[in-house]
């Protein structure tokens, strides 16, 4: 296969997973800001923008920090190459490339998302219609993804496409995780009360866990138990170990499919064994910002070396 169109494969699905992931942190800044009341409640963007990896750039377009242009700015600022809107667009150029790769379905669903968001996303949005905005994100996000899974063959093609989903996803995981342990917290009196508990639950919703975290723990939110819950419960998909066993299955077919084993299968082994052996309580020991921002890392350099080793520009 072509390396362009492994290429327009991988960055179609890291770009719509982006789209999906940065309405995600929106709908988390939100519910986090509504905890808040008086002069502070702009103060959980700051944390927001900082996990998006946009915050120096908002300063450049924006003189002051205040939520409603912290929304647009991630929603549909043209100027931020990470907006939902921009990645939507990126996402169905990407698609357009390799059109003859997808399926019929595939292409209608990110081609109709593309139409439906480019409406919606036209003009400023009301704080009131944030909410149903996220939702419209998620849902069409849900059926490109549902129309690929129900019509692609398991070739290649599927892998590199999942590949990208799942490395994206995982970046997503740990800057939200981090951005609530490192960023948004306002001081250790607040550990453990009402307001750390309502930024917890807000942090769950928001790679929709909430539930799912009951079911798998006691109903009382405890951070040690959260950072398990993302970090290394691999029945959670949106966990970081979770997104890793995808990762390495996916990749062991290319391995496998081309005859070939590249740098970059041993960089995903390496970090799906750290995760498959790690504790929670060695990682809180270690530091828990620490571990993620070394994940994070490391995740970018499993990118890299998938776009060297694949020939993603030739």
């Amino acid at each position: 296969m072509l390396g362009r169109t492994a290429n327009g494969l991988y960055w179609m699905f890291r770009y719509i997973e982006r789209a999906e992931n940065i309405a995600r942190l929106v709908d988390a800044g939100q519910r986090m800001s509504l905890t808040r009341s008086g002069a502070n409640e702009d103060d959980d963007w700051d944390g927001v923008l900082q996990s998006a990896g946009v915050r120096e750039a908002y300063d450049e377009v924006h003189g002051k920090l205040t939520g409603a242009d912290a929304i647009d700015y991630l929603m549909r600022d043209r100027s931020n190459p990470s907006s939902v809107m921009s990645c939507i667009d990126y996402g169905r150029n990407n698609a357009r490339m390799v059109r003859t790769a997808l399926t019929r379905d595939t292409w209608e669903a990110t081609n109709e998302c593309w139409i439906e968001l480019k409406t919606l996303l036209g003009k400023r949005l009301k704080t009131a219609e944030v909410p149903e905005m996220i939702e419209v994100i998620k849902r069409r996000a849900g059926l490109i993804r549902g129309a690929f899974h129900g019509s692609m063959l398991r070739n290649e093609l599927y892998n590199f496409a999942r590949i990208g989903t799942f490395i994206e996803r995982a970046d997503n995981t740990a800057r939200i995780l981090d951005v609530k342990y490192y960023v948004l917290l306002p001081s250790i009196s607040h550990v453990g009360s009402s307001l750390d508990n309502a930024q917890w639950e807000s942090i769950l919703r928001s790679v929709s866990a909430h539930r799912a975290y009951k079911w798998a723990y006691d109903p009382e939110y405890k951070p040690a138990n959260i950072a398990d819950f993302l970090i290394l419960n691999g029945q959670m998909p949106r966990s970081l170990a979770y997104c890793y066993e995808k990762i390495v299955s996916n990749i062991n077919y290319l391995g496998a499919e081309y005859d070939k084993r590249l740098p970059a299968h041993d960089t995903a082994d390496s970090i799906r064994k750290m995760l498959q052996t790690l504790t929670i309580k060695s990682i809180m020991d270690q530091g828990l910002h620490e571990f993620l921002e070394d994940f994070v890392s490391r995740n970018n350099k499993l990118g890299a070396e998938i776009s060297d080793g694949y020939r993603f520009y030739e």
